[in-house]
């Protein structure tokens, strides 16, 4: 048994990864090669090798003849292959052994090379296929160093390359230190696999949320949308398969301890999660969040919307340089057109008969949380409610009366309800002569 040529193969196999079936067949050919280059051809070579031992016997096929020979390779004497086999005839074929210590430098060197090759051919196989199931998915890597603007990364058996279009601008990296990035495409070289990752595609925050929430990984939150701009802001969309499920809660988890995690990752990164909903209007209306919305009117075939916003929610719904309105319209695929209230009203395009119709709604719920009164708040039926009819009309006079008993007023006021007197006396007052006094001193 063979022990230094099997603890080497087992040696390969546990570090490469290469099969010991692959590591035999790089074996055989190597023989048969040095076979050739020795004896100048090796149609007839036949190598063996005993898996479980890894003993091998390298022969070559020759057949019998009489007569004189003609190629050594091919051909042997009777005579000669009766030394091997005793019952040998003319015609037969039987095995030559081929002593491999008889190679020379040249055939044993290139014996050596076919070996090795094969052993890098497989080595870069074995890498590529394990990086190619990998593609489209999250790896933890170590920052190496910058190759002119593009980052070197080691991966493990393999090394990333960080473009600088696939880098966020505002992320600086330092020499060991380890990222998360994702794998866009690899490809097969001559070199060995060429891995492409990035720290900038939408899909990197999708598989960060489902390595860490649970719900997400096992099917009962769904991921519906994603719209990232990368190192300033995400909007995703999430839907829950299980009504006793929130899905907007999975991902938040217990005071934020889940999406922290991320943005921390993300350095930083704001992440918006809303609600899906099949309706468009409402997915809109959740994408503009955290503006309030008035009114959207969506064409689900040109895929457009239009939505109306209170006037002082104008700029929180387009935001900073118009992003939060780009990510709902990426989040959505709705080319979306937003409009205050006062743009709206003079705007032909919006249909102005059924915004009225949803702002008086907007406006009811509106005064619900103001005062409690509802849309007639100030003269509905809250206030007849607050201000029944028997106190606030013709029962004032039974107020009066109660509050001013006849017995209290002074002589000459209201008696009965009517001003007979007090008109008397004013006529008397009139006629005296301290009236005509008083309007003389008005006169000076």
């Amino acid at each position: 048994m063979n022990k230094e040529l099997m603890e080497a193969l087992d040696v390969l196999e546990k570090e490469k990864e290469i099969s010991k079936e692959t590591l035999f067949e790089a074996i055989e050919n190597s023989l048969i090669t040095a076979c050739k280059n020795h004896f100048g051809k090796s149609d007839n070579v036949k190598v063996e090798i005993n898996r479980e031992t890894c003993d091998f016997l390298c022969y070559a096929e020759k057949e019998v003849v009489e007569e004189e020979v003609e190629d050594d390779c091919l051909q042997i004497s009777l005579e000669d292959a009766r030394e091997i086999r005793s019952d040998a005839q003319p015609g037969d074929v039987i095995h030559v052994e081929i002593k491999s210590k008889e190679f020379g430098r040249i055939a044993t060197q290139n014996a050596k090379n076919v070996i090795l090759q094969k052993i890098r051919e497989e080595e870069r196989s074995v890498i590529y296929n394990q990086y190619f199931e990998k593609e489209k998915d999250i790896v933890t890597g170590i920052v190496q160093r910058y190759i002119g603007r593009n980052i070197s990364i080691n991966l493990g058996k393999a090394d990333g390359i960080l473009n600088d279009s696939e880098q966020v601008k505002s992320e600086t990296f330092r020499p060991t230190e380890r990222i998360k990035v994702y794998i866009l495409e690899v490809k097969n070289t001559p070199k060995g696999p060429r891995i492409l990752v990035s720290r900038t595609h939408p899909e990197l925050v999708k598989r960060l949320f489902e390595a860490e929430v649970t719900e997400i990984r096992d099917g009962t939150v769904e991921i519906m949308s994603i719209a990232r701009e990368a190192g300033s802001r995400t909007k995703m969309a999430v839907k829950s398969n299980n009504p006793n499920v929130d899905a907007v809660g999975a991902c938040v988890g217990l005071n934020g301890v889940r999406v922290n995690s991320i943005v921390e990752e993300l350095r930083g990164e704001k992440i918006d999660i809303i609600n899906w909903d099949e309706n468009p209007g409402n997915l809109i209306q959740n994408a503009l969040s955290p503006a309030k919305i008035v009114a959207v009117f969506a064409d689900p075939d040109e895929k457009t919307a239009k939505v109306v916003v209170p006037d002082y929610q104008l700029s929180l719904a387009i935001g900073k340089e118009g992003q939060n309105a780009r990510l709902a319209a990426r989040l959505t695929g709705y080319k979306i057109d937003i409009k205050s209230e006062t743009q709206a009203k003079d705007a032909p395009g919006f249909r102005y008969e059924d915004y009225l119709d949803e702002y008086d709604e907007y406006d009811e719920d509106y005064e619900e949380l103001d005062d409690g009164y509802g849309q007639e708040t100030e003269y509905g039926e809250g206030y007849e409610e607050e201000y029944p009819e028997e106190s606030s009309g013709g029962g004032y006079e039974e107020d009066f009366e109660e509050t001013y008993p006849e017995e209290g007023r002074e002589d000459g006021y209201v008696e009965d309800g009517s001003g007979d007197e007090y008109e008397e006396e004013a006529e008397e007052y009139e006629d005296s002569e301290e009236y005509e006094e008083a309007a003389e001193d008005i006169k000076e």
